[in-house]
């Protein structure tokens, strides 16, 4: 089932869910408390602007009107804050959990430092993502829509960690032919792109919210250049151009361009099957286990209530990009598809990551 299919299927569904469980609305109050919105990334990344816009519209929207407030608890690439999150258990509805592709992809991959369990948690709303790849001035002037004219440069980035949602943009720039030196350790994004800015990085990659935040200044004041963005999908699952950055090339594009890449085969179909993981279902927020249905079906009721406000599409259009938001059932479906990955793309990413950067995960 594609993202797309997925949002229709379960908007009616979701929204049925949360109006036959409206009356639980009056009975939880939250007025004077103050929600901790914890998300396991530093604060200059995509999901720090991702949770502090909808933050506040979340505030407006709970029973009670409580204060939201984002915290930030980075380490590991987001398997510490996650790690925490999994000993924690519900006390009054006052802890929100936020993940990205960063913290599913460890999972996804069996990775030994992964001691939380998705399935535990209560997802409440989900939303997805995209991502530009962008190139320092002087080698974009030789990008002409192939990364022929790129393989003879050798690239720094800023990386999280193979393992992380960096995995998408390390093994495409591999596919691509091209010679990326990532920088593992830093504590999000936002790092890179600092990394970058200073020149200490020639190469970068921010997810949308990122992009639309900082990123995208840098290309229109000509620090930057857009190489590539990862695309969305369409109905019948085949990836199409970003809506929120059309005039952007797909890396599928790209891609097809370049000599020695191929839209097809094992390596396609892991990057594609991780791309589906990490990007369409990018960021989940959680409810720790022991969640009440009331409280959950409260949170679900004023998430709705978010996404169906006047104006709120544009908004979230500049600020966070042009991308379905999914509440109660439909959060849950669609977590359930961006933690699942078929063997076969698992294997294949698993033995790269052994090959290219010695890191063992068997």
């Amino acid at each position: 089932m594609t993202i797309n299919k997925l949002a229709s299927t379960v908007a009616a569904a979701a929204l049925a869910a949360a109006g036959m469980a409206a009356p639980a609305l009056a009975e939880v109050d939250l007025s004077g408390k103050t929600i901790e919105w914890v998300i396991p990334f530093s604060e200059t990344g995509g999901s720090a602007k991702w949770a502090n816009f909808f933050a506040p519209l979340l505030s407006a929207q709970l029973p009670g009107t409580p204060t939201v407030v984002v915290k930030f608890m980075p380490g590991a690439g987001s398997t510490k804050g996650a790690n925490w999150f999994q000993d924690q258990k519900h006390e009054d509805g006052t802890l929100l959990f936020g993940t990205s592709g960063s913290t599913q992809f460890p999972y996804l991959l069996d990775d030994p430092r992964v001691r939380y369990e998705y399935s535990d948690w209560v997802p409440i709303m989900a939303s997805g993502t995209g991502g530009v790849a962008y190139l320092n001035p002087e080698d974009g002037k030789k990008f002409d829509g192939s990364a022929n004219a790129l393989k003879d440069i050798n690239f720094i980035y800023g990386s999280q960690g193979a393992t992380r949602l960096d995995l998408v943009p390390l093994l495409a720039w591999k596919m691509l032919g091209m010679n990326v030196e990532p920088v593992f350790g830093i504590k999000g994004r936002g790092d890179g792109r600092l990394m970058f800015e200073r020149g200490e990085a020639t190469i970068d990659y921010q997810t949308s919210s990122a992009y639309l935040g900082a990123s995208a200044d840098l290309v229109a004041s000509g620090k930057a250049v857009a190489m590539m963005s990862w695309g969305a999908l369409d109905e019948d699952g085949n990836i199409v151009r970003d809506p929120t950055f059309p005039e952007i090339p797909t890396f599928k594009e790209v891609c097809e361009a370049t000599d020695g890449c191929e839209t097809s085969g094992e390596a396609w179909d892991a990057w594609k099957a991780f791309f589906i993981a990490g990007f369409p279902v990018q960021k989940i927020a959680f409810l720790p286990a022991g969640t009440p249905d009331d409280v959950k079906q409260t949170y679900v009721e004023a998430f709705d209530a978010v996404r169906s406000a006047d104006g709120f599409k544009e908004r979230a259009a500049q600020q966070v990009g042009k991308y379905p938001v999914f509440v109660g059932d439909g959060a849950a479906r669609a977590t359930k598809e961006g933690t699942t990955v078929s063997a076969e793309a698992k294997a294949y990413v698993i033995d790269w990551l052994q090959q290219d950067y010695g890191v063992s995960l068997k």
